[in-house]
């Protein structure tokens, strides 16, 4: 039944795959008015995130982010389709990835790599790494599975397109063990801009104007085994076109101090969406949490 499911599914995207970009561009100008205008997906959500993040602005100029971070949005969505039916060469030309070199130096010592990343430009271009010769590491990312079985199939096919693994995040560790005694150096993709689960809240921090709670995985996964953290820093230069650039958090997680990674995994995150903030995932509800001082202050 699943697969009959994920046929289903696939078909219709898959068609639209094969239309060129510009194409499936009129289809997001489409779609975003009827996400926007018509069924308002999320809208509440998104003015009260932009509202929260950024008090000091107009409300002409949180407008301005809303609609634009919907069309991007929109751009995203038709982008990924896009990987159904897109070659190498155009992938190389439309993401590019800058300071690899970093990458290749670091690699050399032999220690598993976490890129860390957030929702911001298009995530699911990012696996496109793969093209690129990178001293034989194996590109995996780590993902949240679907209860939908056949939407979660689909969306595996679409991030396995360049080659890369796709870890189900419950199996980190035990994955990288794996790695670690097939001889295998994995290079892992972290979106770690996400909430964490109550019982899962270990740090705060300040992002975007608000307290927030933090996923700590990447930095204790990371601390455990002595991986190279990196972060994934993305422009998007105009439509349909983005540049990533690898940058350090960590050589030596090991030796960092609690916690360290994660803020500076933050502080990075915070600095690219400052850049352009239309281009993040707010229909997210990243500050559905509030912090227990909160709370009790608010009691009293």
């Amino acid at each position: 039944m699943d697969s009959i499911l994920f046929n289903i599914i696939k078909l219709p995207f898959f068609l639209l795959a094969l239309l060129p970009l510009r194409i499936l561009y009129f289809f997001s100008d489409l779609l975003f008015y009827i996400m926007y205008y018509v069924v308002g997906y999320r809208k509440k959500v998104v003015k009260n995130n932009l509202n929260e993040s950024f008090p000091d602005k107009s409300d002409k100029e949180r407008l301005m982010i809303e609609k634009e971070f919907y069309r991007h949005f929109c751009d995203c969505i038709v982008e990924s389709i896009k990987l159904l039916h897109v070659t190498d060469e155009q992938m190389t030309k439309r993401m590019k990835f800058l300071n690899l070199d970093l990458v290749r130096e670091i690699s050399k010592d032999g220690k598993p790599i976490f890129m860390t990343m957030g929702h911001y430009g298009n995530w699911e271009w990012v696996p496109s790494l793969n093209i690129h010769e990178l001293n034989n590491l194996l590109l995996a990312q780590i993902y949240r599975p679907l209860r939908n079985k056949a939407a979660d199939k689909f969306f595996l096919k679409l991030r396995s397109r360049f080659g890369s693994e796709s870890i189900p995040k419950n199996d980190t560790l035990r994955e990288i063990i794996r790695y670690r005694k097939e001889n295998k150096q994995p290079m892992i993709g972290f979106i770690a801009d996400q909430t964490p689960s109550p019982n899962n809240i270990h740090y705060w921090t300040m992002f975007l104007n608000q307290e927030t709670p933090c996923l700590t995985g990447p930095e204790k996964i990371g601390k455990k085994i002595g991986a190279n953290i990196l972060f994934l820093d993305v422009v998007k230069v105009k439509r349909g076109y983005y540049e990533a650039t690898v940058r350090v958090i960590s050589t030596d997680a090991k030796n960092t101090a609690e916690f360290e990674i994660t803020e500076l995994y933050m502080q990075s995150m915070q600095k690219m969406i400052l850049r352009n903030p239309s281009y993040w995932l707010w229909t997210h509800k990243r500050w559905k949490h509030k912090h227990l001082y909160k709370k009790e202050k608010q009691s009293l």
